[in-house]
C-alpha cells in the first residue's frame, strides 16, 4: 500500500506544497529540482534588493528587505517574467528610471531644505551676534566721543595700534606675499608704534606733518640698509601703512578736539549738565563728529538693507556683494540722517551745506570700505582679524571711518569758515 506523505511542509515564503510518493524515485528528482529552484530564488532576491524594486514581488526568504520609502512614486514600464520554472514564476519590473529619479530628487530636496534651514539659523545667529556686539561697542564709543580730550585720543590711539598690526599682518599673508616681499617684522612693529603715537602727538602739537615726514624718512632708511636686497614693495607697503593706519585717523583728533568753537545754537547744549561741561562742552568739533559718525552708520545700514531688498547690479569686483542699488539707498539714507541731525543740532545752518557734508561722509565711508576690501581680497582672507565676534577685526569696523575724518575736517576748514559761531 502506498503511503502519501508530505515530505516538504508548506513554507510561508514559497506558497508551494510539494506532495509525492515515499517509495518512488521521483522524490530525488523533486529534491534536486527544489534545490535548483531555491538557488534561483536566492539569486533573484539579490537582484531585486540591489535594484530597489518596489513591485509586488513574492518574497523568497524570511529575512525582510529594507528599502527606502518611496511614497507617492509611480513605476513606469511593462512587467515581464524574469525567471521561469516548472514550479513557479518570478516577475519584476524592467524599468525603474522614473521611480529612482523621483526618489533621488526627493532625497536631494530634503537635503537642500535641511541645508537651507541650517544656513538661515547660522545667518540669524550671526546677525544676533553682530547686533549684540554692535550695541556693546557703540555705547562706549558714543561715551568716548562725548568725553573728548585725552579720553577720545587715547582710545583712538589704541584702536590705531591694533588696526596697524592687523594691516601689517595682512601684508605678510600668503596672498600678498606671493607677489611681493613684505617688510621685516621689526619694521612692522616700529611702524605700528609710530601710528599709535600720531593721534597723541596731534592732540599735543596740533600739526604733525613734520613729525610724520621725519618718521617716514627714518623707516625708509631702515628698509634700505637692511641685510639682503631691499625691495620697492617693502617701502611702498610700509609708507602706505603709515599713511593709512596712522596719519588719516589723526584727523579725527583735529575734528573732535581741534574745532573748539562753541555751537551756541545747539538746543541740547543749553540743558547739558554743568558737571559734564555745560553748554561750552558742545563745540563744533563735537557736533561735526557726531554727525559724521551717524552718517557712516547710516550709510552702512541703508546700503545693507537696500542691497538685500533691491540689489541687482554689482558695484565692483572688489566687493561682489555690494550693489549699485544698495549704494544709492545708502547715499539717500546718509544725506537724510545728516539733514535731520543738522536741523536738530542747528549745525550746519544751510541746507546745501548739510547735503554736501552728508555726501562727503558717504563718499569717505564707501571709499574706505572698498580700500580695505581690496587689501583683504589680495590677502585672500575674509576678515582682517578675529578680535570682535561677529564683526572680525578692528579694521573691519573702522575702515569706513579712516578717510571720513580727513574729508570732514577739510570740508569744515575750507568751506565753513564761519562754522557754527
Amino acid at each position: 500500500m502506498t503511503n502519501t506523505n508530505t515530505l516538504f511542509p508548506r513554507h510561508d515564503d514559497d506558497s508551494e506544497i510539494l506532495i509525492f510518493q515515499e517509495n518512488s524515485v521521483f522524490p530525488l528528482f523533486v529534491f534536486a529540482s527544489w534545490g535548483i529552484w531555491r538557488a534561483m530564488a536566492t539569486f533573484a532576491e539579490l537582484v531585486l534588493s540591489t535594484s530597489r524594486c518596489t513591485c509586488p514581488c513574492r518574497s523568497f526568504t524570511r529575512k525582510p528587505i529594507i528599502r527606502p520609502p518611496l511614497s507617492g512614486l509611480r513605476l513606469v514600464g511593462d512587467t515581464k517574467p524574469l525567471f521561469r520554472s516548472g514550479l513557479g514564476r518570478i516577475s519584476v519590473n524592467r524599468r525603474f528610471l522614473t521611480a529612482v529619479a523621483r526618489a533621488e530628487s526627493d532625497q536631494l530636496g530634503d537635503d537642500d531644505h535641511s541645508k537651507n534651514v541650517e544656513d538661515k539659523q547660522k545667518k540669524a545667529s550671526q546677525l544676533k551676534k553682530r547686533v549684540i556686539f554692535g550695541i556693546g561697542i557703540g555705547l562706549p564709543v558714543g561715551c568716548v566721543v562725548l568725553a573728548g580730550g585725552w579720553v577720545f585720543t587715547v582710545a583712538l590711539a589704541c584702536s590705531v595700534f591694533i588696526g596697524s598690526r592687523e594691516y601689517f599682518e595682512l601684508v605678510r599673508s600668503r596672498g600678498i606675499a606671493k607677489g611681493m616681499t613684505p617688510p621685516p617684522r621689526y619694521v612692522s612693529r616700529v611702524c605700528s608704534v609710530i601710528c599709535a603715537l600720531m593721534p597723541i602727538l596731534t592732540l599735543y602739537f596740533g600739526n604733525i606733518d613734520i613729525l610724520v615726514t621725519s618718521a617716514a624718512f627714518v623707516v625708509a632708511i631702515a628698509l634700505l640698509v637692511q641685510r639682503g636686497s631691499p625691495r620697492f614693495a617693502q617701502l611702498s607697503s610700509t609708507m602706505f601703512g603709515l599713511f593709512y593706519c596712522g596719519y588719516l585717523p589723526s584727523f579725527w583728533v583735529k575734528l573732535r578736539c581741534g574745532l573748539a568753537a562753541p555751537a551756541f545754537n545747539t538746543g541740547i547744549g543749553r540743558t547739558w549738565p554743568i558737571l559734564l561741561g555745560g553748554q561750552a562742552h558742545w563745540t563744533v568739533g563735537l557736533v561735526a563728529t557726531l554727525i559724521s559718525f551717524s552718517g557712516v552708520i547710516a550709510t552702512d545700514t541703508f546700503a545693507f538693507l537696500g542691497g538685500k531688498t533691491f540689489g541687482r547690479t554689482p558695484l565692483t569686483s572688489i566687493s561682489p556683494k555690494k550693489t549699485w542699488e544698495g549704494t544709492i539707498v545708502g547715499l539717500v539714507g546718509c544725506i537724510a540722517i545728516t539733514i535731520l541731525l543738522s536741523k536738530y543740532l542747528s549745525w550746519p545752518q544751510s541746507l546745501f551745506s548739510s547735503v554736501a557734508f552728508g555726501f562727503l561722509n558717504f563718499f569717505g565711508s564707501v571709499f574706505g570700505d572698498l580700500t580695505e576690501s581690496m587689501i583683504k581680497r589680495d590677502a585672500g582672507v575674509k576678515d582682517s582679524g578675529s578680535l570682535i565676534p561677529g564683526h572680525g577685526g578692528i579694521l573691519d569696523r573702522v575702515d569706513s571711518y579712516i578717510f571720513t575724518g580727513a574729508l570732514a575736517y577739510s570740508f569744515i576748514k575750507t568751506s565753513l569758515k564761519l562754522y557754527g559761531v
